[in-house]
């Protein structure tokens, strides 16, 4: 021990020695000083980031850097924005399980700040908000191959959730003004009021998009009626502007001179196919985008229902594929009850059962043609309904109707009996067989 004097007269000072008290001390003094030179190095990035006009991907580098790891910003419902950086092995930061197949982060299962798993600190990321004033607009999460995450560094991701909001924010009202004269525009070209298909094609360059050439209109609906809902107008905005976000990144990830644009509740897609194109072909890449839409239905997503029309060769034939996409939405969720991806060309008989305005006669004649059948009072109808759909989908062919339903021979006669029994003789009328089709078909139709 050192003893130093008082100013005053009287005791002298007792100052500890060069011990390990003092050498814990220093080392306390270096941490918070390189912590507070790392804070000072981070806000000069942060402030050349903004001072350089740059976006979220100049952002995402920024905290990759910071933490010689990985980087991601994402919207509230998961899907990334912008990404940057690798972990070791090149392993991109995607392909960690907190990400879902389709590329969506699961938002809904990720914590904010350090990631905890049974109690012990995660060191491989950290997550925190991105708020513009009172909205939450998305999440900032860091991915890091050393040391585990501390909470200084929890503190510098939100500094640069900050600068990430403004960016957000700008980009949102950017895409807010051109969406809203690239909607105007799609609008007039669906209802034929886009002038003549080269000056139409023309205007359509003019905003990015390549709409002279074989394409199909695709019309994605949302399930949920915003006019009966108990959502308020707030919340509906908000949500169907999200709904629109997630089509357009999606359509763009794939092509940028695709047309794409929001309407009420529903997003339009002019989408390039070969001329020669049948339904599945066209109906694979459509299958595609809503698989990255909806991703695994978390984070908020809302269920919604597709639509594609036929081929069209010219913005003149426009009209005709908007109302062809419409329909198969329509039918579509009648029969499949929602979320489903409907062709035009593949609606078949149910376009015209779609017409008919009362849906209690479509029941009565459910109810009169199939009589017990119409009903799942009985565990066994359900079964015997699809056995019956399949023998005529067969045209009453025993063996490949047994051969599809995994029956022996005799047991497909026996239940053929039954529902002869039951149905009247279907295997020798074949206005019996017609009437049992479309009501097969109409009972499908949950709509109804």
């Amino acid at each position: 021990m050192v003893r130093v004097a008082n100013d005053g007269p009287g005791d002298s000072q007792t100052l500890p020695a060069d011990t390990d008290d003092v050498a814990r001390l220093r080392a306390l003094v270096d941490q918070q000083r390189a912590l507070l030179e790392r804070e000072d190095e981070v806000h000069r990035v942060l402030v050349r980031v903004v001072l350089d006009g740059g976006g979220l991907a100049e952002v995402a580098a920024a905290v990759a850097g910071f933490f010689r790891g990985a980087a991601v910003v994402a919207t509230t419902d998961g899907r990334v924005l912008a990404s940057a950086g690798a972990l070791p092995e090149d392993r991109s930061p995607l392909e960690l399980d907190c990400f879902d197949r389709t590329g969506r982060l699961l938002v809904e299962d990720e914590p904010v700040g350090r990631r905890d798993t049974g109690g012990r600190a995660d060191p491989s990321r950290a997550f925190v908000r991105v708020v513009a004033g009172a909205s939450e607009i998305g999440v900032l999460g860091a991915f890091s191959p050393g040391p585990p995450f501390e909470a200084a560094d929890v503190h510098m991701l939100e500094r640069a959730a900050t600068v990430a909001a403004l960016a957000v924010t700008k980009e949102q009202a950017v895409a807010a003004v051109e969406g809203k004269y690239r909607a105007e525009f799609l609008r007039d070209a669906l209802a034929g009021r886009a002038g003549d298909p080269v000056d139409a094609a023309s205007h359509a360059a003019s905003l990015g998009w390549d709409i002279d050439r074989p394409l199909v209109v695709v019309v994605a609906e949302t399930d949920e009626n915003d006019a009966e809902t108990t959502r308020t107008a707030e919340e509906v905005r908000s949500l169907q502007e999200r709904f629109v976000r997630a089509w357009t990144q999606a359509v763009r990830a794939r092509d940028t001179s695709v047309a794409v644009a929001g309407f009420s509740q529903e997003v339009v897609v002019l989408l390039p196919v070969a001329e020669d194109a049948d339904a599945d072909a066209v109906l694979r890449p459509v299958d595609q985008l809503v698989r990255v839409v909806r991703g695994d239905g978390g984070g908020g997503r809302r269920t919604f229902t597709a639509g594609v029309s036929r081929l069209v060769t010219s913005p003149a034939d426009l009209p005709r594929a908007y109302d062809e996409a419409l329909t198969a939405v329509h039918v579509g969720r009648q029969v499949d009850g929602g979320s489903g991806l409907a062709h035009f060309d593949r609606l078949g008989i149910y376009r015209l059962l779609a017409l008919v305005p009362e849906s209690a006669d479509l029941r009565r004649f459910v109810t009169e043609s199939l009589g017990d059948l119409a009903t799942d009072d009985a565990p066994e109808n359900a079964d015997l309904r699809h056995t019956l759909s399949v023998l005529i989908d067969t045209n009453l062919n025993v063996a490949e109707t047994a051969r599809r339903l995994f029956f022996h021979y005799n047991t497909l006669r026996y239940r053929i009996a039954k529902l002869e029994r039951m149905l009247g003789p279907f295997t020798t009328d074949p206005q019996l067989r017609l009437t049992l089709a479309l009501a097969l078909r109409v009972h499908r139709m949950r709509g109804i």
